[in-house]
């Protein structure tokens, strides 16, 4: 097709579309249903939480909005299915802007959130388990950039907030900080405009950082912990934490405990040692996928409410290809027969009783 067709096509002034052959075939070349391009398109005032957003690629920027589109319209549709855990976020500013908070309010703020979600003072656990509990939706993917790390956005349609993370060079203590920061966006700054993103990206992007670090290591314990702050000390820390080597220095940077020039010289030791790379223990803990939406389309098609071609057929407008990864289900999962489930039933005669459904309870004294 020429430029000049393709142009008039996406010029909403222009009244113009493909006809219904072009329009197959345009499905066929981008591997979706010709409904992709008859549906509404999905439309917040809200922004997506983008870090380094003057440096990335507007290509990369656009691809990775794209797939934020994506996730929602797919949680949208399981849920039509699925009932997805509430949204648990308390309303921290309670009226108040986000650009009046100081430092201790943010810390404040950690510590109300971990009473909340009942995650108590000491190392936090999955972070991505935890935002699935709260009903966030999470997925992971690669975004193919260094650039981006992770993107939060509040839904038009449902009102739940979507994490995407990326998997580049994914270690567990570099997923919780990343996942830490988008949550704290869902937090802090569901209700920043698009145009007051932009102008304010710094003083969002400090908030978030500080708010996820102070969720990870509270204020009121991890810095009791630092009896000698070294990077052999760090190390330590780390095993027990499962936070970053770097986090931790700038966290008592932030909380004034370690001097700024010690930290300077913390940071170029860190360097010296070619630790901006990779840490000691970044592979001591394996990362866990996301499990929401898994588990959500393996009961749909296991319960047999609908088929895997039932779903591709009428439900989703993208690819297979495109929804296994931001599911979390593998490769080629839309292609496989569901396996089918035969429920076993207990003989009833006495004769084939199993001689393990009954057995003594032996009480054990209560030491005195």
């Amino acid at each position: 097709m020429s430029p000049t067709s393709v142009s008039r096509w996406e010029d909403e002034t222009a009244d113009q579309s493909p006809d219904h052959a072009t329009l197959v075939r345009l499905a066929g070349e981008l591997s979706v249903r010709p409904e992709f391009f008859l549906r509404p398109e999905y439309h917040s005032e809200r922004p997506t939480f983008l870090r380094s957003l003057a440096s990335t690629l507007v290509r990369d920027l656009a691809f990775q909005r794209a797939q934020m589109h994506w996730l929602q319209e797919i949680s949208f549709v399981l849920g039509h299915y699925i009932d997805l855990p509430d949204v648990d976020i308390p309303d921290v500013l309670e009226g108040s802007s986000y650009t009046d908070l100081r430092d201790e309010d943010i810390e404040a703020i950690a510590l109300r959130l971990r009473r909340h979600w009942n995650m108590g003072e000491g190392p936090c656990g999955d972070v991505v388990a935890l935002m699935e509990r709260i009903g966030i939706v999470v997925a992971t993917i690669p975004m193919g950039t260094t650039k981006l790390d992770g993107l939060c956005s509040w839904s038009p349609v449902d009102g739940r907030p979507h994490v995407l993370l990326a998997t580049d060079k994914m270690s567990f203590p570099r997923r919780q900080m990343d996942a830490a920061h988008e949550l704290a966006h869902a937090v802090l700054h569901q209700h920043v405009p698009q145009e007051e993103f932009e102008a304010n990206l710094r003083m969002i992007e400090k908030q978030a950082f500080r708010l996820g670090s102070a969720l990870l290591m509270p204020s009121t314990t991890f810095p009791l912990e630092v009896r000698h702050p070294s990077l052999s000390m760090f190390t330590t820390l780390k095993e027990r934490w499962r936070v970053s080597i770097k986090a931790q220095i700038k966290r008592l940077a932030d909380l004034e405990i370690l001097p700024e020039e010690y930290a300077r010289q913390l940071y170029k030791l860190y360097s010296a040692k070619g630790w901006s790379k990779g840490e000691p223990l970044d592979q001591h803990w394996p990362v866990t996928p996301p499990r929401a939406l898994r588990d959500s389309l393996n009961l749909i098609v296991d319960s047999g409410v609908r088929s895997k071609a039932d779903l591709l057929a009428t439900e989703f407008t993208i690819s297979a290809l495109d929804l296994e990864p931001l599911c979390g289900l593998p490769a080629g999962w839309f292609d496989r027969e569901a396996a089918e489930v035969v429920s076993l039933k207990r003989r009833a005669d006495s004769s084939s009783r199993d001689p393990f459904d009954t057995g003594e309870v032996i009480p054990f004294p209560f030491p005195r």
